[in-house]
């Protein structure tokens, strides 16, 4: 099964593409991010998002897709903008594949160290030795991704719970 999982964001978009193997090891596919250059307005920043969200999809195929929910506590403005990318993830994923599932930063923690609260740098060493990789993945946004991926491939022994 390939899985694509996505970790929202207007300026930087993180994405991580992964197989998982029944009774084998999950082998990462790629990752790397889609960005948006911050002079250009928020429909044209949005229509690019849309162009390379569809792009991953189209080149992977995946059967599944996992984006995290948003979470923001201080920088509204921020966070609203995010919800207009994440908007856009959305509406390509279920037009593009159709079989979406969300989960909450605290869900993917969870699911990759056992520990809700775990640090960041905790779950880039998860994601780098659940994938037999040799460093952390760079940017930051895309190891976020492949942590949202990998979270799913271990929730979806759970069935539909998380599917939108």
């Amino acid at each position: 099964m390939i899985i694509v999982g996505f970790d929202p964001g207007l300026a930087t978009l993180g994405y991580g593409v992964i197989k998982t193997h029944p009774r084998q090891k999950t082998e990462m596919v790629d990752y790397g991010i889609v960005s948006t250059p911050k002079d250009e307005n928020l429909a044209v920043r949005l229509a690019m998002l849309e162009k390379g969200v569809k792009q991953i999809i189209d080149t992977y195929k995946p059967d599944e897709i996992a984006i995290e929910e948003l979470f923001f506590a201080k920088n509204v403005k921020t966070g609203i903008a995010v919800a207009h990318a994440r908007g856009v993830i959305l509406l390509t994923a279920i037009k593009e594949c159709g079989k979406i599932f969300e989960y909450t930063p605290l869900q993917i923690k969870q699911a990759l160290t056992g520990y809700g609260r775990a640090e960041k740098i905790q779950i880039q060493q998860m994601v780098k030795t659940m994938l037999g990789l040799k460093g952390i993945p760079r940017p930051d946004d895309a190891a976020d991704a492949l942590a949202v991926a990998l979270c799913h491939s271990h929730t979806n022994k759970l069935g539909g719970l998380f599917s939108l």
